[in-house]
């Protein structure tokens, strides 16, 4: 299983929404359609209960139920990775869950508790890995303050394979990987926009939300990196740009808004996002989104 993991983690790992009806209630049917296109496109690898699935504002039995769903609905297709975290019991409740759910891995958030200390995020981890009875486990690291010694503790922790790398800081990224086992894998953690400065200093793959709403592009982004052709790859970006800025605005509060905006203007409506996101764009935010989905034929004019 780690094996297979691993080689998908080369590629994508596409972040996926959490739908939610009228009544505010998680709605997972309604990523049918979502799953079906990227999987189709070339998806390696559908994460759940990540940050564009809004993880922070789902309860614990949402985030059960959302990985169960998940696995059913991917049905074997591809690795599901499943997102933990929060309290070290929380976290490892979902590992046990998401275990019994069928998913071939485990990214574990960066605990965001601000008295959390670089030996205790790995007391952490172990305990995670411990409920997670053998499942890999990739890190999602959006904070490199902890320190290349402790990363190197972390990634040495049995079942750890591999780092999101979500900080935007590609020298501590290099010095990282030199300071780990040459095992562990690399995944670019901040999206199509900084893969090439990672890919430029070992990472390999890349997490997406883009993956919702335009698969496609996601997944000739990554093929022009893998074969080094870094200006294909920046050209495709550049063509994201409106859509990137949107969802950076209101202190990336409007991250998961203009995905899920952008996905209602496409038909598959997947509710608002829930406080302390933003909910709905600004009428001004609406007409960028908008104007990106037309040229890009997302949408008809």
């Amino acid at each position: 299983m780690a094996g297979d993991l691993r080689k998908a983690l080369g590629g994508i790992s596409g972040i996926l929404v959490t739908p939610f009806d009228a009544e505010d209630r998680i709605a997972p049917d309604r990523l049918r359609p979502i799953l079906d296109r990227a999987l189709a496109a070339g998806l390696h690898v559908p994460v759940v209960n990540g940050n564009t699935g809004e993880f922070y504002a789902l309860t614990v039995e949402e985030a059960e139920a959302m990985a169960a769903a998940v696995c059913g609905l991917v049905d074997g297709r591809a690795p599901v990775v499943a997102g933990v975290g929060r309290s070290v019991k929380d976290a490892c409740r979902l590992a046990a869950a998401a275990r019994r759910a069928g998913a071939a891995g485990l990214m574990v958030h960066q605990p965001p508790d601000p008295f959390a200390a670089p030996r205790g995020v790995v007391d952490y981890v172990e305990r995670v890995a411990e409920a997670g009875a053998g499942l890999p486990l990739v890190l999602y690291l959006r904070n490199d303050a902890i320190g290349t010694a402790a990363i190197a503790r972390l990634c040495a922790i049995p079942g750890v394979i591999g780092v999101k790398w979500a900080t935007p800081n590609p020298l501590k990224l290099a010095e990282a990987i030199a300071a780990c086992d040459p095992g562990i894998l690399w995944v670019g953690g901040l999206a199509e926009v900084w893969a090439p400065a990672l890919y430029a200093v070992g990472a390999r793959g890349f997490t997406s939300g883009l993956i919702n709403i335009w698969p496609e592009r996601s997944i000739a982004i990554h093929a022009a990196l893998e074969t080094g052709d870094y200006a294909a790859a920046r050209g495709l970006i550049a063509d994201m740009a409106p859509f990137e800025a949107v969802r950076a605005m209101e202190l990336n509060g409007a991250n998961v808004t203009g995905v899920k905006a952008a996905l209602a203007a496409m038909g598959c409506d997947c509710g608002s996002t829930r406080p302390p996101a933003a909910w709905p764009l600004s009428s001004d935010q609406q007409a960028i989104l908008r104007q990106f989905l037309v040229a890009n034929r997302l949408i008809q004019a």
